[in-house]
């Protein structure tokens, strides 16, 4: 299986029972995300968590 690091960090996200869609941080006056899910389709791998 392959995945990404944006996987891998939306999959820890979920673990820690956080939302990596709606979890932002402030750059630049600019709320940034750290999985950016429109740009790059990041996504929770359950196959992870058995």
């Amino acid at each position: 299986m392959r995945l990404s690091m944006h996987d891998l960090h939306a999959t820890l996200l979920h673990c820690l029972g956080l939302d990596h869609q709606r979890l932002t941080y402030d750059h630049d006056g600019r709320n940034e995300t750290l999985t950016d899910p429109d740009l790059t389709r990041a996504r929770v791998i359950p196959e992870l968590l058995s």
